[in-house]
Formats: C-alpha cells, sequence, structure tokens
C-alpha cells in the first residue's frame, strides 16, 4: 500500500477516494524508563528508551490506518497525518490521512 503525506502520488491516477481513515496507538511510560530518561535529561543525550516507544507507536498507528483503508477497499492513502500528544503519562500517536484507489 502507498502511504504518503501529499495529496497525489506521481505517476498514478486517483480514481476513486474511500474516506478519511485513522489509526491510533496509546502507549503507556513505564516508571524505570522514566527513571532513565530523567537522568540523560540531566546529563545530556538522547533517550533511547522514548525513541524506541515513539518509533512503536507511529508503527502501530500507521499500520492501523492502512488497515482500515484496505478494508474500504483502498490500495493508497495520501494526505497522511502524523500527531503526537501525552496525555498523563501515555503517548498518543495519530496517524490520518483519505483512503484512495489508484491505477
Amino acid at each position: 500500500m502507498i502511504v504518503t503525506t501529499t495529496q497525489s502520488i506521481e505517476g498514478r491516477k486517483i480514481t476513486d477516494y474511500r474516506s478519511i481513515v485513522v489509526g491510533e496507538a496509546i502507549l503507556g511510560a513505564n516508571v524505570f524508563r522514566d527513571i532513565f530518561a530523567s537522568i540523560t535529561d540531566i546529563i545530556g543525550g538522547r533517550s533511547g528508551a522514548y525513541e524506541g516507544e515513539l518509533a512503536r507507536a507511529r508503527e502501530t498507528a500507521l499500520a492501523e490506518m492502512q488497515d482500515r483503508a484496505r478494508e474500504q477497499g483502498a490500495n493508497a492513502v495520501v494526505g497522511v497525518d502524523l500527531d503526537y500528544e501525552v496525555i498523563n503519562n501515555m503517548l498518543m500517536v495519530s496517524a490520518s490521512g483519505t483512503a484512495v484507489t489508484v491505477e
């Protein structure tokens, strides 16, 4: 499945707009990772634990969005937007776009 942030796909013609599709992932933050991330923040550097969680949440949201597009009979999603939020120590990532059929 083609997934893009652009409104069109170069060299492909959109033949049908199916629907808006969304995927979400909400992951709880582990207390031990919070402690190690705080230490990393104090001494400088990157927090590998949080980067890993963020990547996992993004992949989950995108996969869920693509599954919903397939359910609509689409073979691509255009105009994809990723949003990141922290809610009560939980990380939420949402992916949304327009499910389309391209030839």
